[in-house]
C-alpha cells in the first residue's frame, strides 16, 4: 500500500518583534583603511575595552537564542582578531549562518580565508566601491585595495567559499554607477549589496544621491535582479520596497517571485522562515552591537541602548523604548507618516535620525508623494 504523506508545513512567520532577522557585531575597530565613508574613527590599534573571546562566545549564545539566523562579524577590519575562527565555529554550532566582512589589506591572504572556510564560515563579503583601481582605491584611501579584493575574490573561487561584493553608492561614483553594474556582473558571486550612504563619521561630508537618482538607481537594479543568478540586496534604500509595489500594481500583477526575493532578502534565511511584510530597518529586524559591545539599532543611528555584557540582549531588542519605538511605524512623522506604504517601507530610520536628528522623521530621500499629501 502506498505510503501516505503529510502536506509540508507552511513556513513559520518570522517576527521582528521577537528577534531580528540579523545581528551585526563590530568586533574590532582596528583597520588599516581610512575609507572616505566610514562611520568611525577607524585606527590600527586595538581597543582594550573590546569583548575578549569569553565575552564574543557569550555574544553568540544570546544572538543563538534569541532567535536571530545570521549573524556578521564586521570591523574595522575582522581579520586583526586572531580568534575570529574561534567566533565562526562557535557561531556555526549555534545554528546561526555566518559571515564576516574583511578589509582588503595584507591581512587577507588565501590560508585565512581557507581559515574561516575551515571554521564553517557560510559567506565572505568584499567591499567593491568602483570599476576601477583608481575610484576604488580614491575613496577606501588605500593604493593597492583594488588589486587586493580581485585578488581575493579569485581565491574564494578556488575555495568553494560564497562570495558577496558591497558597493556602497553616493554622489562620489553615481556616474560610474552602470561600469560598476558591469564590473560586479562580471564576477562569481552569490549576492550584490548595494548600500546607500547614510551622512554619519566620514561620511558625514560625502553626498548622498538624490531623490531621483534612487528611482533610477531602483530601476536599474531591480531589472538587474531578473536578469543575474546573484541576489541583488539594497541596505538604507528600504523605500525600493514600496518601487517594487508600485511598480507591480500598476501593472495590474503580483511582484515577480525574483524581484521579491531581491526585496525580502530570503537567500540570507534558514529554510523555513517567512519574513514579515516589511523592510528590515534599524531596531526593526536588525540589531548592531558595537565594539564595547554596546547594543544599537544600527551602526548607523548609534544610539547604545545597553551592553550585551549585562547578558540581555534579547530583552533590549524587545523591551527598550527606542527599539520598540522604531518598530511602530504610527510614530512615523512628515510623508512617511501618511505614506500608504508605511507599514511596508517605513523609510530610513537611520537616515531620517542622520539628517535631522530625529529617528521618526521623514526619509528625505524618498520621491514618492502618499496619496494623502497630494
Amino acid at each position: 500500500m502506498q505510503a501516505l504523506h503529510a502536506p509540508a508545513a507552511a513556513p513559520k512567520p518570522f517576527n521582528f518583534a521577537v528577534a531580528p532577522l540579523l545581528v551585526i557585531w563590530e568586533s574590532t575597530r582596528s583597520c588599516a583603511l581610512a575609507c572616505a565613508h566610514c562611520r568611525a574613527d577607524a585606527d590600527m590599534t586595538r581597543d582594550p575595552r573590546e569583548l575578549n573571546t569569553r565575552e564574543g562566545l557569550s555574544l553568540i549564545d544570546q544572538v543563538a537564542d534569541m532567535g536571530t539566523p545570521i549573524l556578521i562579524l564586521s570591523g574595522g577590519d575582522p581579520l586583526v582578531r586572531e580568534d575570529l575562527e574561534t567566533l565562526v565555529a562557535h557561531g556555526k554550532r549555534r545554528g546561526l549562518r555566518v559571515g564576516t566582512i574583511p578589509a582588503a589589506t595584507e591581512r587577507l591572504t588565501r590560508e585565512r580565508l581557507a581559515s574561516l572556510k575551515d571554521a564553517g564560515l557560510d559567506q565572505v563579503a568584499f567591499s567593491l566601491d568602483g570599476d576601477d583601481a583608481a575610484l576604488h582605491d580614491g575613496f577606501r584611501r588605500t593604493p593597492g585595495a583594488y588589486a587586493r579584493v580581485m585578488q581575493a575574490v579569485e581565491w574564494s573561487r578556488e575555495l568553494g567559499l560564497p562570495m558577496q561584493i558591497n558597493t556602497c553608492l553616493g554622489a562620489w561614483n553615481i556616474g560610474a554607477f552602470e561600469r560598476i553594474v558591469e564590473r560586479v556582473s562580471s564576477l562569481p558571486i552569490a549576492f550584490w549589496e548595494v548600500f546607500f550612504l547614510i551622512p554619519v563619521g566620514r561620511g558625514a561630508s560625502l553626498g548622498g544621491l538624490t531623490p531621483g537618482q534612487f528611482e533610477r538607481v531602483f530601476a536599474r537594479l531591480r531589472r538587474l535582479s531578473l536578469e543575474k543568478d546573484f541576489v541583488v540586496k539594497l541596505t538604507e534604500a528600504q523605500h525600493f520596497r514600496r518601487f517594487v509595489k508600485a511598480h507591480e500594481a500598476s501593472r495590474g500583477a503580483g511582484a515577480d517571485a525574483r524581484v521579491e526575493r531581491a526585496v525580502a532578502r530570503p537567500a540570507s534565511l534558514r529554510a523555513g522562515l517567512r519574513l514579515p511584510e516589511r523592510a528590515v530597518n534599524a531596531g526593526d529586524g536588525f540589531m548592531f552591537v558595537d565594539h564595547l559591545g554596546g547594543v544599537c539599532p544600527s551602526g548607523f543611528l548609534p544610539q547604545v541602548c545597553g551592553s550585551v555584557r549585562d547578558g540581555a540582549l534579547a530583552r533590549i531588542y524587545r523591551e527598550h523604548p527606542l527599539f520598540a519605538g522604531l518598530r511602530d511605524h504610527s510614530r512615523l512623522g512628515g510623508k512617511c507618516g501618511v505614506c500608504e506604504y508605511r507599514e511596508a517601507c517605513g523609510g530610513s530610520r537611520a537616515r531620517a535620525w542622520a539628517t535631522s536628528g530625529d529617528a521618526w522623521a521623514e526619509d528625505p530621500s524618498c520621491a514618492y508623494v502618499p496619496a494623502a499629501a497630494r
